[in-house]
């Protein structure tokens, strides 16, 4: 799992019948304090995730072991929203 957050969406009218009525997700990585990794993701949104949101996010063959994206082409998910992130005993985040 991974951190990121939302940072706008994707609409794709022509895709793979699978993909029908899927929520993809534009996501900018960060390190545990938000920083940016420099790298960006586009994730099917599995838990109804908005932008702005702090989330937690899989990729690879783990993407597709949620329930809506089982047997399905894709390569992240977000799985989670995050809530509050502590560090060291401080927070660094909260929703």
């Amino acid at each position: 799992m991974q951190l990121a957050e939302i940072i706008g969406t994707v609409v794709a009218s022509r895709k793979e019948e699978s993909l029908r009525g899927v929520k993809l997700l534009v996501l900018k990585v960060v390190d545990v304090d938000r920083t940016s990794t420099g790298s960006y993701v586009v994730a099917v949104d599995a838990v109804g995730a908005g932008t702005g949101e702090l989330v937690l996010f899989a990729s690879g063959s783990s993407s597709r072991m949620t329930s809506l994206t089982e047997d399905r082409p894709v390569a992240a998910v977000v799985m989670s929203t995050v809530d509050s992130l502590e560090i060291g005993g401080r927070f660094v985040y909260e929703k």
